[in-house]
C-alpha cells in the first residue's frame, strides 16, 4: 500500500473521525460521549491544541476530563463540531488526515461559530485504524484557513 488505501481503509478512517467529532456533541441537552474517545486513540496518543498563544499538549485522559467538565457543567451548551472538508493521505500502515471543521455553541451565555483545522495521525493496529495524534488551530485575526488545501464540500 504505497500511498493508496483501500475503500475499506478510507471508510474506517471516515467512521473514526465522525465518532471523534460526535463525542463532544451536547446539543439539545444530550450528554457528550467523551468516554468513547478512549476506543479511538492508541495508548500514549498526543493531543495538541495550538490556538494562538502557547501550545497545549496532553494525553487522552488529560484531554477528556477538562472537556467533560466544560460540556456538562453548563459552561458550554448546544456544542457541536463537524467536519466540513478533508483530505486523507495513506502510506502503508499510517495515514494523515487534514480536515476543515466547524464548531458552534453557547459558551458562558454567548453564542459562537468558528472554523478550524485539525490534523489527525493514524496507525493501523490489530483492532483497526486508531488515532496516534491530533492537533488543531482555529481561525482568528491573523489566521485565515486556505480552503484550496481541502477537497470541495
Amino acid at each position: 500500500m504505497s500511498g493508496r488505501a483501500t475503500t475499506g481503509d478510507e471508510a474506517e478512517i471516515d467512521a473514526v473521525v465522525e465518532r471523534f467529532f460526535r463525542a463532544f456533541d451536547n446539543t439539545g441537552g444530550a450528554a457528550p460521549d467523551l468516554d468513547s474517545l478512549r476506543e479511538l486513540f492508541v495508548a500514549n496518543a498526543l493531543v495538541s491544541k495550538n490556538v494562538g498563544g502557547d501550545p497545549e499538549f496532553s494525553g487522552v485522559e488529560a484531554f477528556i476530563e477538562p472537556r467533560r467538565a466544560l460540556l456538562t457543567d453548563g459552561t458550554l451548551v448546544d456544542f457541536r463540531e463537524r467536519e466540513l472538508r478533508a483530505r486523507t493521505d495513506f502510506a502503508g500502515a499510517i495515514a494523515q488526515r487534514l480536515c476543515l471543521y466547524e464548531k458552534s455553541g453557547i459558551l458562558a451565555g454567548r453564542p459562537f461559530r468558528t472554523r478550524g483545522v485539525k490534523t489527525l495521525q493514524f496507525v493501523r493496529t490489530p483492532l483497526g485504524w486508531r488515532i496516534a495524534a491530533v492537533a488543531w488551530d482555529d481561525e482568528r485575526d491573523g489566521f485565515a484557513i486556505d480552503l484550496s488545501r481541502f477537497a470541495p464540500e
